[in-house]
């Protein structure tokens, strides 16, 4: 009795020790997906005020599509309103002084390029709670209900008299840009964006933005680019899942049977000698090549996955490991890490779906691009091992 207690500790041992020489691993593929945005805020108009005098509402919608972690497009209509200003002092005779502003609306349609530099630079992983973009991108930009401007022009032409006085060849048109009617005109713009995770789909996020035009957007001529500077806070939500999770199975520490071998020997207070009957294994190998950058198994490669299906339907008892790896020459480390993780999975699926082994009769195993390369041909290491014993 007291040697059947001994036996059942040692195994108990044995048991925590094999369970620690494994760990599971959640990782995430990012899913392409379309995405919208509503963003409210305020826009600054560059001119001769000091900074706030000019300040205006504005609104932008968008709808994009995210083509990777890193790179997407969006089409963006942003509109509202405008300021401008004008401003001239006369130290001599104060009563030619002016401070005049105005206002219209715009509307502005733009396409524009998005990078996630945290995506770029951190690594894929959508759980975390800041993202980082910059952008670039071009358009056209709207310009109507102009008659604030009109007015003022007009009242500097009729009440100070300023055009002969500061430029003589504008004649009637003392702003020296002014439109009436509506004004169309391209428009380039580049800013930045931090969003804020909240769910799966939905994000917080505040954005800033440079937006330049040519000359003649306020009114004013001052012989260079017309500029204006938005910031804009609002959410974006993703129409579909933005990425899909997978459990890795990984190595960890082996067992050491010795531990467990000394432990008895403390215990067991009467010797008994145990004869071992070693039982040669032999173990059944098939290498599933891949071609680059794919996961999918060719007919000629499924041979192999039959071959194993085969050995183990013929040897209830085996059990097989699935190694994936990727060749280091291409790709970068964590890319690799998933495409040889997608390797090993498919060759795992096809023997439990197609050829009916059980999911308990086979380890899954992703080595990337590891520093151990099965072959010295880096074609083929694009490559899922399969050893069955």
């Amino acid at each position: 009795m007291k040697l059947h207690k001994i036996l059942l500790t040692a195994s108990i041992l044995l048991g925590g020790l094999c369970a620690s020489a494994q760990e599971e691993v959640v990782e995430y593929d990012f899913n392409p997906h379309f995405f919208g945005q509503v963003q409210v805020g305020g826009q600054e108009t560059l001119g001769e005020g000091a900074f706030g005098k000019l300040l205006s509402p504005n609104a932008q919608l968008a709808v994009g599509y995210q083509f990777s972690p890193v790179f997407g497009l969006r089409v963006a209509v942003n509109a509202w309103q405008s300021r401008g200003v004008y401003k001239y002092e006369d130290k001599v005779n104060t009563i030619y002084n002016v401070n005049e502003k105005w206002k219209w609306n715009y509307v502005a349609p733009t396409l524009d390029a998005m990078f996630n530099l945290t995506n770029l630079f951190g690594g894929y992983n959508p759980t975390r709670l800041v993202d980082v973009n910059l952008y670039a991108g071009i358009g056209f930009n709207s310009a109507f209900n102009n008659k604030e401007a009109q007015a003022v022009n007009a009242k500097i032409n009729g009440q100070y008299g300023l055009p002969n006085t500061n430029y003589p060849e504008w004649g009637e048109n003392a702003l020296g840009n002014i439109w009436g009617h509506g004004h169309t005109r391209l428009v380039g713009q580049f800013g930045a964006d931090v969003n804020f995770n909240v769910t799966d789909r939905l994000q917080l996020g505040l954005e800033v933005m440079a937006n330049v035009l040519n000359d003649h957007y306020n009114s004013r001529k001052a012989d260079n680019a017309d500029w204006y500077f938005n910031a804009l806070v609002g959410v974006k939500y993703a129409f579909g899942p933005r990425y899909s999770t997978r459990t890795r199975v990984i190595e960890t520490a082996p067992c050491e049977p010795q531990i467990i071998e000394k432990v008895v020997e403390k215990i067991v207070e009467v010797p008994v000698q145990v004869v071992e009957q070693k039982k040669e294994v032999q173990s059944f190998r098939r290498d599933v090549f891949f071609k680059i950058n794919m996961s999918v198994i060719t007919p000629a490669e499924m041979t192999k996955v039959e071959a194993v299906a085969e050995y183990l339907k013929a040897h209830p008892d085996a059990k097989v490991t699935v190694t994936g790896y990727a060749d280091k020459g291409t790709g970068t480390k964590q890319y690799n890490l998933r495409l040889s993780a997608k390797r090993a999975e498919v060759v795992a699926k096809t023997l439990q779906t197609k050829y009916g082994i059980s999911a308990s009769r086979i380890m899954v195993k992703s080595m990337g691009d590891d520093e151990f390369q099965p072959y010295p041909d880096p074609v083929q290491n694009r490559v899922a091992i399969c050893v069955a014993e």
